[in-house]
């Protein structure tokens, strides 16, 4: 690797004061060591206490969504989004295949079929333009409902993922879920504190699921939230995903097969503590993002990935795209045998053995991009 690639690596170590830079850590001070204590005190540690109402209260009130459900895990929050959805087995859900597997798993725990489509080079999440015309090619409407005409299954929903916190095109996404009569269900799972058009994520779809996993902008240790403005539909989910157990003082009884997905009150006292830093966290991986683009300028054949127009990104993995210059698993092993922790987007869903034979559009813009992206260090911190 040539001198511009060395300086690079340094100055990403001279940023975090580390001989070793990890991709992205979570960050704890006195606040969470009181808030986990207090809990520990009351005994009150599962899935019973006042940490986990008031993290819901608290999240909904950042996200400005009417309900928050908080379950153990972001694949526990999309699966059970998109069941209380409407979602069935057989049912097939479009879904980018530039995406984390969790999105692919969800639908599956469902018996339901993910339905890979292309992304979009501005967002790197679902595309809009190119969904629709995969629609029109493969879908009829039968009776009001989507379906594709190849395999004869019900297209039920949609699922975007908002790849690294930046939005994907919102606006016109939600136009062909109306056109279509599909569910829009968000992955919100690594955009917490993202904005489409000075709206959070995550509050536009009929529901949509959060992560919180030590790598995550905040975490809760393990941990996940289902969003939605539906009343009936929060309230469902948070039934299920309580073993569906009937209120009663002592009785044990259960109305349907439920899930004992329930966020501990522990892990959501964790979570109210690191809720009181969001915004600072936000901030500091802004400034980060600063420092960086300075710094990729001087790269060559090298671009920094910016938030969409229209959209505030929380810069959850901060993301380079190299050229054709470049090798980009030459790069991955240069900066990772220099102490700074990197990574490659995902394999894409398509090319997974458990999903090869799953309905796909052209996806050339995911085959592009797999072979492009680059995640760099992204813990926020204070940059003096």
């Amino acid at each position: 690797m040539n001198e511009q690639w060395i300086t690079f690596a340094n100055s990403i170590k001279e940023i975090y004061q580390k001989d070793f830079v990890p991709l992205h850590e979570p960050t704890f001070d006195e606040t969470e060591i009181d808030y986990v204590t207090d809990c520990i005190k009351s005994g009150w540690v599962s899935s019973v206490g006042k940490y986990v109402d008031r993290f819901e209260q608290e999240l909904a009130e950042f996200t400005g969504v009417k309900r928050v459900v908080a379950v153990v895990n972001g694949t526990a929050a999309l699966q059970i989004a998109l069941k209380v959805a409407g979602v069935q087995a057989g049912d097939e859900v479009f879904m980018p295949s530039l995406t984390f597997v969790a999105t692919a798993n969800a639908a599956s725990y469902l018996q339901a079929v993910p339905h890979f489509v292309d992304v979009s080079e501005k967002t790197l999440g679902l595309d809009p333009i190119k969904l629709e015309e995969h629609i029109k090619d493969i879908g009829e409407v039968k009776s009001g409902q989507l379906t594709n005409k190849h395999t004869g299954r019900i297209i039920r929903a949609v699922v975007p993922m908002h790849t690294f916190g930046h939005p994907v095109d919102l606006d016109p996404l939600i136009e062909v879920c109306e056109r279509y009569n599909l569910v829009l269900a968000e992955d919100a799972a690594e955009s917490l504190g993202s904005y489409y058009k000075g709206k959070h994520t995550g509050g536009f779809g009929r529901v949509s699921a959060l992560s919180f996993n030590g790598n995550k902008i905040m975490t809760t240790g393990g941990g996940g939230a289902i969003l939605t403005n539906d009343d009936k539909l929060a309230d469902y989910a948070k039934h299920i995903t309580t073993t569906a157990k009937v209120p009663h003082r002592w009785a044990y009884e259960h109305d349907e097969i439920g899930y004992n997905y329930r966020m501990p009150n522990i892990n959501a006292a964790l979570g109210c503590a690191q809720l009181r830093k969001i915004r600072e966290f936000i901030e500091q991986k802004r400034e980060i993002t600063s420092i960086y683009e300075e710094m990729i300028e001087k790269l060559d054949g090298v671009r920094f990935v910016k938030e969409p127009a229209n959209s505030t990104s929380n810069y959850w993995l901060q993301t380079i795209r190299i050229g054709s210059i470049h090798d980009r698993d030459t790069v991955l092993d240069f900066l990772n045998d220099n102490g700074v922790m990197s990574r490659p987007i995902w394999t894409p869903m398509h090319e997974l053995e458990p999903f090869k034979n799953m309905p796909k559009d052209d996806l050339s813009t995911t085959n592009r991009l797999k072979r492009t992206l680059i995640n760099l260090p992204s813990t926020p911190m204070k940059v003096k």
